[in-house]
């Protein structure tokens, strides 16, 4: 019995044992796909419980199960249960960010505007409530409200935003809440928004509301700038916005001048002079008027009368000098800077054109250069996307062709099941050509050096008697070439004549692109191999069976050896094979294993 019993528990052991190596390899062999591709999921299955993790019973009598689940949004209230609205909850688990990225985040870009509204509306309404007789005691309290109101957004800003803000010491991005606060405790930045926010208001109760005791408020320049460039980042057209930046400058420049030349009227009196503003129409629009002839310099100004009005009208003819001459250089920089595609464009076109008339270009080749030239700046905006991505570093410039070519890549058959990492290679070395209509790919024949992807557009196929018959259009993410990148002793011969239908834009991976690659990487090159000679085997033997309905070989095949001489080695052999028949006829196997 104990023998017995011996021999069982040992036979379970080894059965089990066995599973555990059974198991085993199955998993190295997922592991092992997973690390050649990623992109496979994994087909585990998910942990069954076990049987001593049973469900029990709650203290009260009923299963944990039982009860409604925290996803029902269920308030319990005296003998009823209400559904409790979902955005409540998510209102009430939502916390403000304990770190804010000033470079990514769009709440923060949300904020500035904010804090800029309120900074705009203290630098365009502190002149004019200081020079116009707009604030009157009737409507103060509504010049004060608005006024406060921006400044709890200064507040608010300082307090909650700009000491969360992250910022990068020594390479690393620093998160912490206490270096934060430091970090902008130490900053220019801290000091000039304390100093904006001095409370010069107090004084209103000793010399009345006096909007010039509210400059300090217009030192928030900083926050504005932020704003720009945060701006300029996020925006497709961010020339536009340099352009309305740049007006708005010479508006308020004349906005600014319109004030003082009222002020300046008022202080030597309306309608003293012939000079000074008389009183008439609306002030605001009329000294506008004024500021615009004088800072353009447009003349037809009455001149000035006394010392006052000589040294303010010089001044101001200085000043405009000035302002507009940097508004207008300013805006000529705006400008060429948004049409710089366009003027390179234009350049190598010129080029191009004087280059071909000086050695006297058929003019049918020059339409077909000048046509390349137009489609390709239309349709990518450059004429060589690699100059654009030159100047990005490695890792960047592999996540842009990424999202750009992976999906097409990834589904050629020839590298399935490749090294990620071999792919993600061979992605930065892709080309991209455009091609005119009727334009050939590639011509039967010639030696096939490029595997081609069908980005945009499409391409025929040609074959036939007349070589002009169309066997197949592919069309955008289609790939062909591909063989002609491994195949090798004159299989990577193109066999048919490819034409652009159409305007067509293909990426190119050239072959020796692709052998630098494969050198990292044998276990790829060996199965890329594999790929290609069953790929050529599958292509070749459709002929083979019709007995040579195909191309003529660029060898051809020798002829048969005649049956009567054939007979003569067959008898050789049997007498014995010594002697120059038997020599020639092993010669003769030999050239056939050759062959």
């Amino acid at each position: 019995r104990i023998g017995s019993a011996s021999s069982l528990s040992s036979a379970i052991i080894n059965t089990r044992l066995q599973e555990l190596v059974r198991l085993f390899k199955e998993r190295t062999e997922k592991v092992k796909e997973k690390l050649i591709d990623s992109d496979v999921t994994s087909d585990e299955e998910s942990p069954v419980a076990s049987p001593a993790a049973a469900v029990v019973p709650a203290p009260g009598g009923e299963l944990e199960g039982d009860k409604p689940s925290g996803d029902g949004h269920c308030c319990e209230m005296l003998c009823c249960a209400f559904e409790r609205p979902p955005w409540l909850d998510r209102l009430k688990s939502s916390r403000f960010p304990s770190s804010i990225d000033p470079l990514t985040n769009l709440m923060y870009v949300l904020w500035l505007f904010f804090v800029v509204l309120a900074w705009n509306w203290n630098c365009w309404l502190i002149p004019v409530r200081w020079a116009f007789p707009y604030q009157t005691p009737a409507n103060l309290h509504y010049w004060l409200l608005v006024d406060y109101l921006c400044d709890l957004i200064y507040l608010l800003d300082i307090l909650i935003f700009q000491t969360r803000l992250q910022f990068v010491q020594g390479g690393d991005i620093i998160t912490d809440k206490k270096a934060m606060k430091e970090n902008y405790l130490r900053s220019q930045r801290f000091k000039m928004d304390v100093l904006c926010l001095l409370p010069l208001d107090f004084f209103y109760f000793k010399v009345g509301v006096n909007p010039l005791l509210r400059f300090p408020r217009c030192l928030k320049y900083m926050a504005f700038f932020e704003f720009n460039n945060r701006l300029e980042a996020i925006l497709t057209k961010a020339y536009i916005y340099r352009v309305i930046r740049t007006t708005a400058y010479l508006l308020y420049s004349l906005h600014v001048n319109s004030c003082l030349y009222y002020w300046a009227s008022a202080y030597e009196g309306l309608g003293s002079t012939t000079w000074v503003y008389d009183g008439e129409g609306n002030s605001y629009i009329r000294c506008y008027y004024w500021a615009v002839k004088t800072l353009i310099t447009i003349g037809g100004l009455p001149d000035p009368k006394t010392l006052f009005e000589i040294i303010f009208q010089l001044l101001n003819y200085f000043t405009g000098v000035f302002a507009f001459s940097v508004m207008i250089g300013q805006m000529r920089d705006v400008v060429g800077a948004a049409t710089a595609g366009q003027t390179y464009y234009r350049s190598c076109m010129d080029s191009t054109i004087k280059y071909m008339n000086f050695y006297r270009i058929p003019r049918t080749v020059q339409n077909r250069v000048k046509t390349w030239y137009e489609y390709t700046w239309h349709s990518q905006g450059m004429l060589d996307e690699s100059e654009l991505l030159v100047q990005l570093p490695d890792k960047m410039r592999l996540d842009i062709a990424i999202d750009v070519n992976y999906d097409i890549v990834s589904k050629v058959a020839l590298f399935q099941g490749c090294d990620r990492q071999m792919i993600f290679d061979m992605l930065k070395r892709l080309r991209s050509v455009v091609y005119l209509p009727n334009d050939y790919v590639c011509k039967k024949g010639e030696i096939g050096r490029e595997m081609y992807i069908i980005q945009a557009g499409q391409v025929q196929v040609l074959g036939g008697p007349d070589g002009k018959s169309v066997l197949v259009t592919l069309k955008a993410g289609s790939v062909f070439g591909e063989i002609s990148l491994l195949a090798a002793g004159g299989g990577n011969r193109r066999t048919a004549n490819v034409v652009a239908h159409g305007f067509a834009n293909l990426f190119i991976l050239e072959k020796k692109d692709l052998k630098e690659i494969l050198v990292h990487y044998p276990e790829s090159q060996k199965l890329l191999r594999k790929k290609a000679k069953k790929m050529l085997r599958n292509n070749n033997k459709p002929k083979e069976e019709k007995g040579g309905g195909g191309d003529a070989l660029i060898i051809p095949p020798k002829a048969d050896t005649p049956k009567l001489f054939r007979a003569a080695l067959a008898a050789t052999g049997r007498v014995g094979g010594r002697g120059p028949p038997g020599r020639l006829r092993w010669r003769l196997k030999e050239l056939q294993a050759m062959q």
